[in-house]
């Protein structure tokens, strides 16, 4: 006779509400990023680094169920790449091509030159080679967010996400009230100041808050330039991906190269929906109220991830790999605020 299988509430029940309570837990942390965000002293950290950090707290001192960990994962991994998807409805494609090709080059240049720049530091100060090119997307790219798309690629440890993501919201915070400071001292237009702001910060929140002495139209053109930058890391997701693809092969000793296929190809595909939604944006059908509905949702999304990491990681492992990474990005990000206020200058856009 054939055994019959456990009902519902004796097998799935149980597990579906531990996955639940995992992600309930992840919500909750995100939630009071969110209100901590929107206090004047804590506006330039974000989020995203905000609900981390809560994260990293309530497993010091709280601590964290072993059967919570299910919906803990579900929030960093599933939902991230979910809230990178959605992020996508705050990038126009079409206004990135009416800034004219200046500020573009602009976002290249400073996007390539800082990658380069903070991955070879980071390397020559024994930094590993996964927490390298995180911390030098992070930098190069759009802080914490570029971090957590990219750490997919490199299969990064969680230790290492959180970390690199940690470096660059401090320099990034620092670096915002130093901007803040020196620009009356500049001798840049407002829209210039603007440009120079949201081509060489970290954050989209760094740079909103260090343009704003420029006043609203700095910010709007700190912004669009900004997203420029986001909208790198589609090239340099799939670059890094064909980077680590090809390395892991060489480390393996494989000397055939396997047959491509679809599955096998090194491209995010969730970059590709951040993408697909940017195109959908640009048309216009979506409008702006639902558009920026979504937005706050994907920042939701990415905030329960961040938290989802930071209840998996442990201050030691910031005391034990934190300096050399936070070096390479400090250089990089002095490097960088240096080639973006020549180009700016030389360039002469935003004067007007």
């Amino acid at each position: 006779m054939k055994s019959l299988p456990l009902p519902l509430s004796h097998t799935q029940k149980p597990i579906r509400w531990h996955v639940a309570q995992g992600l309930l837990l992840t919500l909750l942390i995100a939630l009071a990023a969110r209100w901590l965000s929107e206090l004047s002293w804590l506006a330039v950290v974000g989020q995203l680094v905000i609900a981390m950090l809560l994260g990293m707290l309530c497993r010091t001192f709280v601590g964290v169920k072993e059967q919570w960990q299910a919906g803990i994962s579900f929030s960093s991994k599933r939902l991230l790449r979910l809230g990178i998807i959605l992020l996508g409805m705050r990038l126009n494609l079409g206004d990135m091509l009416r800034m004219g090709p200046s500020l573009l080059v602009i976002a290249i240049i400073n996007v390539a030159f800082t990658l380069i720049i903070v991955y070879t530091l980071a390397r020559w100060l024994k930094t590993s080679e996964t927490l390298s090119l995180l911390t030098a997307c992070g930098t190069a790219i759009c802080g914490a967010a570029a971090v957590a798309a990219i750490a997919p690629q490199l299969k990064a440890k969680e230790e290492e996400i959180a970390l690199s993501a940690a470096i660059v919201a401090l320099l990034g915070t620092l670096f915002t009230i130093g901007y803040t400071l020196l620009y009356p001292l500049l001798g840049l237009a407002p829209g210039s100041y603007g440009i120079f702001a949201g081509a060489t910060l970290h954050e989209v929140a760094h740079v909103v808050a260090a343009a704003a002495p420029g006043g609203q139209a700095a910010v709007d053109l700190a912004v669009m330039v900004k997203l420029s930058r986001v909208a790198m890391l589609v090239p340099v997701a799939i670059i890094i991906g064909l980077w680590s693809q090809r390395t892991q092969r060489q480390r393996a000793g494989a000397h055939l190269h396997p047959q491509p296929n679809w599955r096998s190809l090194p491209i995010p595909w969730f970059i590709g929906g951040f993408l697909l939604m940017s195109a959908i944006h640009t048309t216009g059908i979506v409008p702006t109220a639902i558009a920026n509905d979504l937005v706050w949702l994907a920042y939701l999304f990415i905030a329960m991830a961040m938290a989802g990491l930071g209840l998996n990681v442990q201050w030691a492992h910031f005391r034990r790999l934190g300096a050399r990474p936070l070096v390479a990005s400090l250089i990089g990000s002095l490097l960088l605020a240096g080639l973006g206020y020549t180009l700016v200058c030389w360039l002469g856009i935003g004067a007007s």
